[in-house]
């Protein structure tokens, strides 16, 4: 379980916060508030990209901790800017990196039960990681990615990707 958790979450990560660093030299190069791409939406009722960013970090620091049998650590929501972004970025790198091969022994099958607003989700950790897990952080991901790309920042797939 830890070369399908860790690794590839601090690898994207990596690259989130590659891509934060181009939004806002973007920014500075074209003389455009932050403020603008900060609160950038695909559409008015979905989430603004400050957003997408807090989940994504979130949906990482979750999965890591979870299938590890830790506590999730709780940070506020409080980033309004990129450096700030970018610091919860590397915090949530550090928190995944520093968890072992050991930490998920029993993983896949550790009971994960989420809390959302309709209710309970109870899963096995297998189920979590590869059905829940991974897929709401690339979504958040994605859309980051999209925001920025649909306003102008160059970037490409190999941004997305990251380096291994």
């Amino acid at each position: 379980m830890y070369a399908h958790i860790v690794p590839p979450l601090a690898r994207s990560l990596k690259a989130l916060d590659a891509i934060l660093a181009k939004a806002e030299a973007h920014c500075e190069a074209r003389k455009i508030d932050p403020a603008v791409l900060l609160s950038l939406r695909l559409f008015p009722d979905m989430l603004p990209f400050t957003r997408q960013i807090m989940i994504a970090t979130d949906n990482a620091k979750g999965a890591a901790s979870r299938l590890a049998g830790a506590e999730v650590p709780s940070f506020p929501d409080t980033e309004t800017t990129f450096a700030e972004l970018r610091a919860r970025v590397a915090k949530t790198i550090a928190h995944v990196e520093s968890f072992t091969e050991a930490d998920y022994e029993g993983a896949a099958d550790r009971t994960i039960t989420l809390t959302l607003r309709s209710g309970e989700l109870t899963m096995p950790g297998a189920v979590y990681l590869a059905s829940w897990a991974i897929p709401n952080f690339y979504f958040h991901m994605t859309t980051a990615y999209d925001l920025l790309r649909h306003s102008g920042v160059e970037l490409g797939k190999t941004d997305y990707l990251g380096t291994p």
